[in-house]
């Protein structure tokens, strides 16, 4: 095998990495801890593509890396199994779900381990694992057992709940009711995504638009009782806790924007005659503000309370429970059908700033508390019964969406801070001064917010409060491919359950789903597993008849707290062993897609919080440092346009109309668009251009990967024409990793041929064996030789730490110009360089190493080569200059100019000549070695 030949290499590297247990983690700690980490994959039957191997081959770099470091690294994979996928196709196929999730999760495992990552494989785990799910089965219990505590900020035992003395005295059955409600886990009536036309409930991710993303038929919001995780009792902690993670700015304020914490005022608006809000009015300033609203009032949130003044109606949430009640027969049947249209509407839909405001008058009146007025209680569906109270104060002069409900319907604007002149007929969104506010007239914003408090207060009709965009976790799904939950209902006296529930001893874990022959919705709002057989359904315990939950745990649930299992998953007793919590924890290094930037991670800190507060883990976050890869596009592709003559276009002169057709900017007339192919294409700067016509530039555009595109790429062909290695390296070579990048076949071809000119460099390969080629000398490296190496040593390691792993690539590729031209190539320079390789592409390297020295052992724990500053010395280094403070070229210089050397150096480049005529230098400013500014006009 004189040629470098992947497909020989990389299989026999890694039947001697699993033969050998080559990554298995080590027992005790050599170096330093450092757990690095994947988010893992869901397991479809479409196997990877392309853009999955990302991220997992910049972990992989690391891990690597750190083991030649001599560091102990945990590596693990594992598959979030459970999900709607596989439930869809036990539904198409009559296959039950784990045949066809067992036969995926194979197929991913192959796909990985063909990759050459270096995973721990004893470690590997599913969420669809039995001996899994019992200990996701066994944190649920902890959440259903805990209540959380403001006075402490924790959460603790239900055990040690205060109860009422009252509620002690009406017997245990209430002292379980009053438990019930305030538990982390409780059930409440949630709205859920019913679709009538497919007889089934569906996740919101299965709704595009208010519609089913199978069939697209409407899908109708609709009450049902549900689990719910009470993530809002932890949102401070989520918030605040962000600031000692090393996560990106980017990701932190997506997470911020998501628990959207507010402070604003809790504000009474009362219900009756103007008799009696007077007399209501005062027993408030005797009492103080209420707990909770009573009867006679319906309470809002509001982030200005220093607009009460100009609040001129109400609007409540079309599913407010007050709606009912408020609504006057003769608006009963407009009231109806508007609630009826507005639950066939996604919450997006109905906040969309350009919709058309729509509302219905329900005939009832509350009284402003700050000015007795009363003013008209609407309903309208673009406020949400899930933000606030479900129900908001209008004020059209400082909010645009109440500003336009009120000229829809005529409804009256009452502006409460006064815009600047000349502002126009709209709501008034900035600072300013109060008018037509009576005693916080003249006050700015924020000073007449805080005196708004104070009155409302003092009167108790109001007071501050904190408020959160978060809701509390919806923890149900009625599938049947979900975690079941470890809950019992009892059973009253008429067979039905009685609202009482018992939590199934830990001892008694795991509750295996049943057996179910038919997985087929049944047209009801009900779950697949009320099909189940009445053995499993209705358990009898102590001569009692209790009835399972049937719900199902969302797929969430299972990826919540993967990473904990990962450090001791064979464990029979425990959900981990505590000191090897401790050793581990916590992730030193997570990555993933940005889609899970939100959702995935805010619940995983929940849990891991929860755990926390009751003992079970030892840190206050589960993930140090997070990085999010960008997406892997499709190839680019080009189009040009041709006009009704058969000329071509340049696109910048094309635009779409408005049914999306291509037209001349000019004249409006239709061009026909010409999809290229590569070979037809020329870069020219930025853009594209015709090769036969280089005036004609061409629209460029890369699209996400998906099948109705045909653009997936599927690594198996990748590696089977270039190998893994060539995949690996390409995949980071394309960009920074947190970039979106476009694939391209041209780059994968110019990477293998990379690969092919590193074997040349080392290997003879017109020899009939492996021989090293013979350039490759026993000799002492030159000065120049040690230059070269010692720079790219240092280069590297910069780059794998800041995992910047595109320009290590880009300096290893300018080694190998360098000694491929060389005619004595050192041994003592190419075996670090290997060494340098191996994270990267880790076949070859074992490869060359062997070759290289006659090991016959793994490369994996050599040491990581060291770099020698002095050698490692640039002869130039490179200046940015500024001009008026912007970067407008850079010069090449020696190292440790003095200001006057390295400000002539500047003056007398052609470039930075050319960009300052015309210009007055009034004034430069000069850093050694960092910059040269020139200050000019």
């Amino acid at each position: 095998m004189p040629r470098y030949n992947p497909a020989e290499i990389e299989p026999n590297w890694q039947r001697y990495w699993e033969a050998h247990n080559t990554f298995r983690t080590p027992e005790a700690i050599r170096g330093k801890k450092v757990y690095i980490l994947d988010m893992f994959p869901y397991p479809s039957g479409k196997g990877l593509h392309v853009g999955h191997p990302e991220g997992y081959t910049a972990t992989d770099i690391v891990a690597r890396y750190q083991r030649m470091l001599g560091n102990s690294v945990l590596h693990p994979m594992g598959f979030d199994s459970f999900g709607l996928p596989a439930e869809e196709y036990a539904i198409a196929t009559n296959t039950p779900p784990r045949e066809s999730t067992e036969r995926d999760i194979a197929n991913f495992r192959r796909q990985l381990k063909m990759l050459g990552f270096s995973y721990d494989w004893e470690r590997e785990l599913a969420t669809t694992d039995v001996d899994y799910f019992r200990w996701t089965q066994w944190i649920f219990l902890v959440l259903f057992d805990t209540w959380y505590d403001a006075e402490s900020q924790r959460g603790r035992p239900i055990a040690e709940l205060p109860v009422p003395p009252d509620v002690r005295q009406q017997g245990i059955d209430a002292v379980r009711r009053f438990q019930d409600q305030q538990r982390l886990a409780y059930q409440a009536e949630a709205p859920v995504n019913w679709c009538p036309a497919l007889g089934t409930v569906l996740a919101n991710e299965e709704v595009v638009d208010g519609r089913s993303e199978r069939g697209n038929h409407p899908v109708q919001r609709t009450p049902l009782r549900q689990w719910m995780l009470r993530i809002t009792a932890y949102a401070d902690r989520l918030e605040s806790d962000l600031a000692d993670l090393d996560w990106s700015d980017g990701i932190k304020k997506l997470q911020r924007d998501w628990i959207g914490r507010s402070v604003g005022a809790e504000v009474d608006f009362f219900l009756g005659t103007s008799e009696q809000f007077s007399l209501w009015a005062q027993s408030r300033k005797s009492s103080g503000f209420a707990t909770a609203p009573d009867g006679d009032a319906l309470r809002v949130y509001t982030t200005r309370p220093d607009t009460l003044f100009g609040a001129t109606y109400m609007v409540l949430a079309p599913e407010h429970p007050l709606v009912d009640r408020l609504t006057f027969v003769e608006n009963r049947a407009a009231v109806d059908q508007y609630r009826e249209q507005a639950s066939f509407k996604s919450d997006r839909e109905r906040q969309e700033e350009k919709k058309k405001k729509t509302g219905v008058f329900t005939g009832a009146y509350a009284f402003n508390p700050v000015n007795g007025k009363q003013i008209p209680i609407w309903i309208a569906d673009y406020v949400l019964i899930n933000y606030g109270t479900g129900a908001i104060m209008a004020v059209p002069g400082q909010d645009q969406r109440d500003w336009e409900f009120a000229k829809a319907f005529g409804l009256p604007i009452v502006r409460t801070v006064q815009p600047p002149d000349g502002f126009p007929d709209e709501a008034y969104l900035g600072d300013g001064h109060a008018i037509n506010s009576d005693f916080i007239n003249g006050l700015k914003v924020d000073e007449a917010k805080r005196s708004m408090i104070e009155w409302l207060g003092r009167h108790g009709l109001g007071r501050e409060a904190v408020n959160y965009k978060l809701r509390d976790w919806l923890f149900s799904r009625q599938r049947f491919w979900g975690e079941p939950f470890p809950i019992l209902h009892e059973l009253g006296d008429d067979g039905k359950p009685n609202g009482l529930m018992l939590p199934i001893p830990t001892d008694q874990l795991p509750v295996d789903l049943p057996k179910l022959d038919d997985y087929k919705p049944h047209g009801r709002p009900e779950p697949p597993l009320e099909k189940a057989d009445e053995s499993w359904l209705f358990p009898v315990i102590d001569g009692r008849r209790y009835k399972r939950e049937t719900n199902t745990m969302p797929q969430w649930a299972g990826s919540c707290w993967y990473f904990l299992r990962f450090i001791d998953n064979k464990n029979s007793s425990a959900f981990i062993d505590r000191e090897l919590e401790r050793r581990w924890m916590p992730v030193d290094l997570y990555i993933g897609g940005a889609e899970h930037a939100v959702l995935h991670l805010l619940y995983s800190r929940f849990w891991h919080k929860v755990l926390y507060d009751r003992g079970h883990v030892s840190t206050l976050e589960p993930f140090q440092k997070l990085v999010n890869q960008g997406m892997i596009l499709g190839e680019m592709e080009y189009t040009a346009y041709r006009d009704f003559d058969e000329r071509w276009v340049s696109s910048d002169l094309v635009s779409e109309d408005d049914d999306n057709q291509a037209v001349l900017i000019s004249t409006g007339k239709p061009v026909t668009p010409v999809r290229l192919i590569p070979d037809q294409v020329e870069k020219q700067g930025d853009v594209f251009a015709l090769k036969s016509n280089s005036e004609i530039r061409v629209a460029s555009r890369a699209f996400k990967m998906s099948k109705s595109r045909g653009n997936i790429v599927n690594p198996d062909e990748i590696v089977a024409d270039h190998g893994a290695d060539a995949l690996r390296l390409y995949e980071m070579f394309m960009g920074p990793l947190e970039a979106t990048k476009p694939w391209s076949m041209t780059g994968v071809n110019g990477v293998r041929s990379f690969l092919d000119r590193v074997w040349r460099m080392i290997i003879d390969d017109r020899a009939e064996t492996i021989a090293l080629a013979a350039a490759v000398v026993d000799q002492p490296a030159t000065d120049d030789q040690l230059r070269v190496l010692h720079k790219t040593i240092r280069a590297v390691t910069a780059d794998i730490e800041s995992l910047g792993f595109n320009t290590a690539i880009a300096r290893m590729m300018e080694f190998v110009n360098y000694f491929t031209k060389q005619s004595a190539r050192p041994k003592s320079v190419l075996e670090p360089f290997v060494l340098l390789l191996a994270p990267f592409a880790p076949h070859i390297a074992e490869e060359l190493w062997r070759a290289l020295g006659g090991h016959s052992s793994t490369l994996a724990y050599e040491t990581w080569p060291k770099f020698d500053p002095a050698r490692a010395r640039d002869e130039f280094i490179e200046i940015p200059i500024q001009i008026k403070g912007k970067v407008r070229t850079k010069i090449q210089v020696p190292p440790g100019l003095t200001k006057d050397e390295l400000e002539r150096a500047a003056r007398g480049d052609d470039r930075v000549v050319e960009l300052l005529h015309g210009m007055t230098v009034q004034k430069v400013i000069v850093v050694p070695d960092r910059l040269v500014n020139f200050v000019a006009s």
